[in-house]
C-alpha cells in the first residue's frame, strides 16, 4: 500500500496537522476547503472546489474521478447557490453528495466549506 500527502501551504495545515489530500494506492481524500475572500456562496463553493480539484489534480485525478463531495454551509439560504453550482461544476459527471447546514465554520467570512473523494485511474502513476 502506498501513501502519499498534498501539501498546498495553506496557513493551517502545519498548525493544525494536516495536509490538503492523502493519496492511498488509487484513492484520494481532499480535506476541507474554503475560500472566505471570493464573495457570495457561489463563488466561494466555486473557488472552493477550484482548491479541492487542484488537489485532486496534483495526486493525479481529475474532475472525472470524483466519486463523492461534502458540502457545509451556515446559511440555509445559501444551499441553493452551493447546489447549483455544484451541479455546474460536476455536470458531466456527477458524484454522491451530501449537504449539510452547519452552525458556524472556523472563520466569520466562511459561508461554505467542501471536501471530495477520489478514486483514481489504475494507469496513474505519480504526480505533484
Amino acid at each position: 500500500m502506498s501513501t502519499r500527502r498534498i501539501h498546498s501551504g495553506g496557513p493551517w495545515e502545519e498548525r493544525f496537522g494536516y495536509c490538503r489530500a492523502v493519496v492511498v494506492d488509487r484513492q484520494v481524500w481532499v480535506s476541507g476547503c474554503t475560500a472566505m475572500d471570493a464573495g457570495d456562496a457561489a463563488a466561494q463553493t466555486r473557488a472552493a472546489f477550484g482548491v479541492a480539484l487542484d488537489a485532486l489534480v496534483r495526486a493525479g485525478g481529475a474532475p472525472e474521478n470524483v466519486v463523492r463531495t461534502r458540502m457545509y454551509v451556515v446559511n440555509p439560504s445559501d444551499a441553493e447557490a452551493v447546489a447549483t453550482t455544484h451541479g455546474e461544476i460536476f455536470a458531466a459527471h456527477p458524484p454522491a453528495s451530501s449537504l449539510v447546514v452547519v452552525a458556524a465554520l472556523l472563520e466569520p467570512g466562511m459561508l461554505v466549506e467542501v471536501e471530495l473523494e477520489a478514486h483514481l485511474d489504475a494507469d496513474v502513476g505519480h504526480v505533484e
